[in-house]
This record gives structure tokens, sequence and C-alpha cells, in this order.
């Protein structure tokens, strides 16, 4: 008789086809491709918890699932049949057993997240559903002075989503750093847990610092003011990727 274990998911996708990573009555979630495909190896429901829950368009390399499944395969074999039961755009990287209990969001020390922008005239056809694209050129070093303001616990309400349910908007920005890499600027965003389009309102911020329209001193002003309207735009969900959790 199979006995009902904990499993822990590491989950890559492209997030391009799906509504997000959360279930919804509006189209069709990685979840629910998930949920589907355990249902399908083990022919009873499955409800996964994910980590992060990405919104539509947003992709992942490091997204990690949990979930309760009595079966008789290892990790091994229950990798490839998840897999086998999957959309193209998403794959199990690794599947383990995880001590009972174990919940993928709530037992999350941090997050990172990246957002990637090519800029410059020159556009990289390879790119365009994984990056946003900007036709000038970004002054990094200006976007680094701006990013480490904004470094530290604070309340991040002036970069949260209007409508957001969080119950508190005070997160804890581990680092918020600005690479340059070829024709690309990424921005890397770690912390202890992320409102609702955060990091893309944070990008959309450190972009209009970039273009010569906000002075890095600037986002000292729009934190405390916490009052979205004075941020940058939200960045287009393309560009985000959701990198790793830690635990």
């Amino acid at each position: 008789m199979s006995r009902i274990g904990t499993y822990r998911l590491l989950v890559q996708y492209d997030g391009r086809p799906f509504c997000g990573w959360q279930r919804q009555p509006n189209g069709l979630s990685i979840q629910e491709c998930i949920e589907r495909a355990l249902g399908i190896i083990s022919s009873e429901e499955c409800t996964i918890q994910g980590a992060g829950r990405t919104d539509a368009g947003v992709h992942a390399l490091g997204q990690v699932a949990s979930f309760q499944l009595a079966t008789e395969l290892d990790t091994a074999e229950l990798r490839r049949a998840i897999n086998a039961n999957l959309p193209p755009e998403i794959r199990i990287v690794s599947v383990r057993r995880a001590a009972e209990g174990f919940h993928a969001r709530k037992h999350a020390k941090q997050k990172s997240y990246r957002y990637l922008i090519m800029s410059g005239e020159e556009r990289n056809p390879f790119m365009p559903f994984y990056a946003a694209w900007l036709p000038r050129k970004l002054d990094e070093a200006r976007m680094r002075d701006a990013a480490a303001l904004l470094v530290g616990r604070h309340d991040f309400s002036a970069f949260r989503a209007t409508g957001s349910s969080a119950k508190t908007s005070v997160r804890e920005l581990r680092a918020l750093e600005v690479r340059r890499g070829g024709g690309s600027v990424s921005i890397v965003a770690t912390a202890d847990g992320f409102l609702r389009h955060m990091v893309r309102n944070l990008a959309g911020t450190l972009i209009e610092v970039g273009l010569g329209r906000f002075e890095p001193d600037d986002v000292k002003e729009i934190l405390k003011g916490r009052d979205r309207s004075k941020a940058g735009p939200t960045a287009p969900a393309k560009g985000l990727t959701l990198l790793r959790v830690d635990y």
C-alpha cells in the first residue's frame, strides 16, 4: 500500500501561455497543469502550493512547490511521470521528499527575481518574449545609485499594486542589484517577500531613473511618500523571472 508523503518540486516555466501560477477561472494556470498531471498519475485530486504566485506572463527558473501524494514511485520516476503529462512550457527539474508539514510558501525565507531589459537601437530577435525593450540606452550607474536607496526594511506602499490584499506593505528588501551584460540590463531583487507587482514597479521606477526622468534621490521621497502614483509605471510582465527561493 502506498504511504502518503510530502514532496518538494523545483519548477521552471515559460509564463507566456498561462494566466499565472495560481488557479483562476479565466484561464489555464501553471498550478492547474501540474495538479492535472499529478491527478493522472495518482487518480486522486492533489493540491499543490507554490512559493511565489507569479502573474500572467511571468517566468520561473526556480519556482518551488509542495504537495502530498500517496505513490509507490520513487522521486526520479515521479519527476518523469509528471513531465510526461505537462505542456512543453512547464518542466519539473527535480522532485525531492520533504519533511512532513513542509509548505513551499509559508516556509520560504527569501525569494529572488530578475527583471531583464534590452536597451539600445538594436533589438535582439531571440529575446522579445523574455525581456522588456527600450530603444534608448539606460544609465545603469544612476540606476544603481537609486537601487541602493531602496534596500532595507521599508513600507513599500509606493511600489504595491492597487487592490493588493496583503495585510502589511512592510518588506525587507535585502538586495537590489543593477547589472549590465552585453545589450541588456538586469535588475535582481532579493527580499523576505514581495508585494503584488512590487518587482515590476521597482523596475519601472529604476528605468525612469536610467532614462533621466527621475533623479536617483527621488526614490527616497517616493518611498517615504507611500503614494503609488508618484513612482514609475509597472514594467511589462514578460521581463520578470522568479530566479530562486531559499529556505
